[in-house]
């Protein structure tokens, strides 16, 4: 009896959908190389460059951006450490549990809200020692965290974790019986919510570029925008998810859907006001001179005096001791 070979006999669908890696860390000897912590380190890495460029053609002083982002970066890690744990606890404080897995960044869980939110306090405070104001900074600096956000959820992709529901859809993601809810082991490919979320925020990031250069937005809109943007897609894509949280219930929908909600009527409410209160774009973006050429000018001034005081000096030995 003539047997079609399973690969043929399986749907087509099986055929066009999207692989998972079967492994997310690579060792180079003692030394682990982990996929998820790649894609957070090459999104920090073009958000910089982006914002960098953007910061210079706002007016700014080139490597600002760079040493802002010492203050960013950690601050942004901690806070998206910290909105995870706190939001889903009994993954780590829950009973039969571990603590010191909270520790744990590398497997995956950083919530972007808290993210956003301690990194934009490390910006703030690395701004304000720079003597730069920070709505302009938040405007040239958001577009670039939108590819950070595209780039970094390809981290999701090397954990198989953060997917959809189950599909059949040609571009469905194949994930292994060991990531699978218990509630759905039958099934192999579910919806790509990381992809869904990456193309989103590069479709926004291109919104906000073309926007921002055709209306000159400022005082903070450029930064609203994004928010607004981020969130309309943050929201049903959160809504496609079946992970296990612990706030998945909440008055009927998942936290973090009612966090966008709230986020993006309180950017909307910022984006209104502020181009109602300050049309147009700030000239200015800093509130003082960078201390870097305020400690040039005093080295300068301090060569001057040396110079002059050993001229005077020179001037003393060639007239000889006075009576």
């Amino acid at each position: 009896m003539l047997t079609v070979p399973t690969v043929l006999a399986s749907p087509l669908v099986t055929l066009m959908s999207i692989p998972s890696p079967a492994d997310g860390v690579w060792n180079l000897g003692p030394v682990p190389i982990r996929g998820y912590a790649l894609s957070i380190i090459l999104g920090i890495v073009l958000a910089i460059w982006i914002g960098e460029r953007r910061w210079v053609a706002r007016g700014g002083t080139a490597g600002e951006v760079s040493d802002l982002a010492l203050w960013a970066v950690p601050f942004g890690l901690i806070g998206g450490r910290l909105y995870h744990v706190i939001t889903d606890w009994e993954l780590y404080f829950g009973e039969g549990r571990n603590p010191v897995t909270a520790l744990y960044v590398w497997r995956g869980g950083l919530g972007v809200w808290g993210a956003i939110a301690l990194g934009a306090f490390g910006v703030w405070l690395g701004a304000r020692s720079k003597g730069i104001k920070l709505l302009p900074l938040l405007d040239a600096l958001a577009p670039g965290v939108l590819v950070a956000q595209a780039v970094g959820r390809w981290g999701n992709w090397f954990n198989q974790e953060l997917y959809g529901r189950p599909t059949d859809l040609p571009w469905g993601l194949e994930i292994d019986v060991a990531h699978r809810p218990s509630q759905y082991l039958d099934q192999a490919t579910y919806h790509p919510a990381f992809l869904y979320e990456c193309l989103w925020n590069l479709a926004a990031f291109a919104v906000i570029i073309w926007a921002d250069r055709r209306f000159r937005l400022g005082h903070g809109r450029v930064a609203a925008l994004y928010v607004m943007l981020y969130t309309l897609g943050r929201g049903w894509i959160e809504n496609l998810r079946i992970d296990d949280v612990q706030m998945d219930d909440v008055l009927g929908l998942r936290l973090n859907v009612w966090t966008s909600i709230v986020l993006f009527v309180l950017a909307a409410v910022w984006f209104v006001w502020s181009a109602r209160r300050h049309p147009g774009r700030e000239e200015v973006v800093r509130t003082r001179e960078p201390e870097v050429e305020d400690a040039e000018d005093s080295e300068d001034s301090e060569g001057s005096d040396d110079a002059g005081d050993a001229e005077d000096s020179e001037d003393g030995r060639r007239a000889g001791p006075t009576a």
